[in-house]
């Protein structure tokens, strides 16, 4: 008995292989095809390139802004938070202290240890004042009316500062050999600090080094630091009327044409001497 079914024959049968192997030759001879008319139109290739490429742009510079972003933002994070360590170290700073100390010469009041710091008025000599016991660079930190404030190293003292015995004057001084070679100006500053601080007794006039060897200047003796802050301020508050050139005393310089400044500190001479540690430095005009 014959079978119903009957066999295609192979040419009808359609392999699964065929199946799939279609649409992916179709899908190749299509990208083929693509490929073959991009590189036979220079128009399109462009076209393809410029949006690739400006895609590139986009995704580096979106990604350069961001970082650069980030890092401004984290910049301004650290500068923040240095402020408020810095505060946060003042206030601590000030309600620790317990010391005082007197100014030994009129002192500049700064904002900050720092040169960008901002100049707020000065104090006056033989002033008491509260110290925290900070030191930064050339300055040391006060409390003035519960606020911080910063002053030029050195001139602070624990105890009261010498008062100049009197003004200025032009009587002669028991030891007129020191106004040898010493121009009328130097001599006027002579005689007014020997009256006004008798506890000096030595004194360099004329030799032939530096300011000196014009006669214009005078070194007047002494390690004492409370005495020779006491000599500074004499002459920084007769300034105008002795013709002061410069003072120079303990490695800092004051002249009245910088006034505002304050003392100014000076690179190391090699020795005690060279930097005024034994004696305070005048010269005139």
């Amino acid at each position: 008995m014959a079978s119903s079914h009957k066999r295609e024959p192979n040419a009808r049968r359609r392999p699964k292989a065929a199946l799939v192997a279609g649409p992916v030759a179709l899908l190749a001879t299509a990208s083929v095809v693509s490929l073959g008319v991009l590189a036979s139109s220079p128009a399109a290739r462009d076209l393809v390139a410029t949006r690739e490429a400006s895609s590139d742009i986009a995704l580096t510079r979106d990604t350069v802004v961001s970082r650069s972003d980030s890092r401004v933002a984290a910049g301004r994070f650290q500068r923040a938070l240095d402020v408020q360590t810095s505060a946060a170290a003042t206030l601590k700073a000030i309600k620790s202290a317990h010391l005082h100390r007197w100014t030994g010469t009129v002192l500049n009041l700064w904002t900050g240890p720092d040169k960008e710091a901002e100049k707020v008025g000065e104090i006056e000599s033989a002033k008491r004042v509260l110290v925290t016991g900070r030191t930064d660079a050339d300055r040391e930190e006060i409390v003035l009316d519960g606020e911080s404030r910063w002053v030029t190293a050195g001139y602070l003292s624990e105890d009261k500062p010498v008062a100049a015995a009197a003004g200025l004057s032009s009587s002669p001084c028991p030891d007129s050999s020191t106004e040898s070679g010493l121009t009328a100006n130097a001599v006027l500053v002579y005689r007014s600090v020997c009256h006004a601080f008798p506890q000096i007794t030595s004194y360099g006039g004329w030799d032939a080094h530096g300011e000196h060897a014009s006669g214009r200047a005078l070194d007047i003796m002494t390690s004492d630091v409370t005495l020779g802050n006491a000599i500074a301020a004499f002459l920084q508050s007769h300034a105008s009327e002795l013709h002061l050139y410069d003072v120079i005393w303990r490695q800092h310089i004051w002249t009245p044409e910088r006034a505002g400044e304050g003392w100014r500190y000076m690179p190391s001479r090699g020795s005690t001497t060279a930097n005024h540690y034994d004696h305070v430095h005048v010269s005139t005009y």
